[in-house]
């Protein structure tokens, strides 16, 4: 037998806000029930279905695929503390700033094989050259 929950507790067994899952219904991403008063209830198996994502990745720091740029090592510039390292993802140039210890740690050197894990708060836009 299914136990219902109310939208905030299931809210926070999932982790994400009333009106996210009030949005997942409405959009079917969530299947929910309606009690006696006509409120919505969320069956525990979704909270299972929800939560029983497998991982995006081997890493497991919550990035998704798209976050992600496989490439070669282009350069290490070491100056002081910090670090400038070029990765050639495909089409795209990635330099990371890191610091000189993470250089070390991590043994990178031309030619290397990684991954540049890309997570930003926002992005800037420049004006496209036409």
């Amino acid at each position: 037998m299914s136990v219902d929950l109310t939208l905030g507790d299931a809210a926070r067994a999932i982790g994400v806000s009333v009106d996210t899952l009030r949005r997942w219904d409405r959009g079917g991403k969530l299947q929910t029930t309606r009690d006696a008063r006509n409120r919505r209830r969320v069956p525990r198996t979704e909270i299972e279905r929800l939560t029983a994502r497998p991982p995006r990745h081997a890493v497991g720091d919550g990035l998704s695929a798209r976050n992600r740029f496989p490439g070669v090592v282009r350069s290490v510039e070491v100056d002081g503390v910090m670090a400038l390292v070029e990765i050639e993802a495909g089409p795209h140039l990635v330099t990371a700033a890191i610091t000189r210890d993470a250089v070390r740690e991590l043994g990178l050197a031309e030619g290397m094989r990684v991954t540049a894990a890309v997570k930003a708060t926002s992005v800037m836009i420049e004006r496209g050259h036409a």
